[in-house]
């Protein structure tokens, strides 16, 4: 399975970023718009660098256009989808499994809820979608999902309707299971669950759900 490293233009925390890129195996990294930040900072090499590039540095631009090997996709900026969703549909079009995405949280709540809208992309084409920052790991499901204890990203996991109504919510290994439930919206019925065995389940018959694992 090719696992893709997609570092966007929110809040970048380097020293995360390497250690995350670090403790995975990526065959591609791929630097979105600001991203490149990260990447400089870094002294790495992205493989491709994608976006309008309004929000990266004019140094960083130009220091990533002295080098070989790279390719650039430039967008411009008047259009209908972010940088980060051109990245998404480029990658998956690829035929890529997996795609981790850095730098796609931060204080901009508007980009933030669009990037967790994007991971519907990789749910309907069938590669699965990371959405990662130091506190929390992101994901969108309609399958049933397994958490091992031991590598669960942080201590609490929540489950967040992102469908009208999920049905058939099945909890198994959690403090507080659940059996054949419905989630709906306007509802906080999902949230700060732990997993207590070791390894935990996540079913559900119909719906889309968000699944957080989060630290703090």
């Amino acid at each position: 399975m090719e696992r893709v490293l997609m570092v966007a233009g929110g809040r970048l925390d380097v020293a995360f970023c390497l250690a995350y890129k670090n403790s995975h195996s990526f065959s591609r990294t791929i630097a979105v718009d600001g991203g490149i930040h990260f990447f400089y900072e870094a002294k790495l090499k992205p493989d491709v660098i994608i976006g309008d590039l309004d929000s990266a540095n004019e140094d960083e631009i130009r220091y990533f256009e002295e080098q070989t090997g790279i390719t650039w996709l430039r967008l411009v900026p008047e259009k209908d989808d972010t940088d980060t969703e051109a990245a998404i549909r480029w990658a998956v079009g690829l035929g890529v499994g997996q795609i981790h995405i850095l730098g796609g949280t931060g204080s901009r709540l508007d980009h933030v809820l669009g990037n967790i809208a994007l991971l519907g992309i990789g749910l309907e084409a069938g590669v699965e979608i990371l959405l990662a920052d130091p506190n929390n790991r992101i994901r969108m499901i309609k399958n049933p999902l397994i958490l091992s204890k031991q590598e669960q990203y942080g201590h609490y996991v929540s489950l967040i309707p992102f469908t009208p109504k999920v049905t058939g919510v099945t909890l198994q290994g959690m403090k507080y299971p659940l059996n054949d439930a419905v989630l709906t919206c306007f509802s906080s019925l999902g949230i700060s669950n732990e997993i207590v065995e070791e390894e935990a389940i996540i079913r559900l018959t119909d719906g889309i759900l968000l699944a957080l694992e989060t630290k703090d």
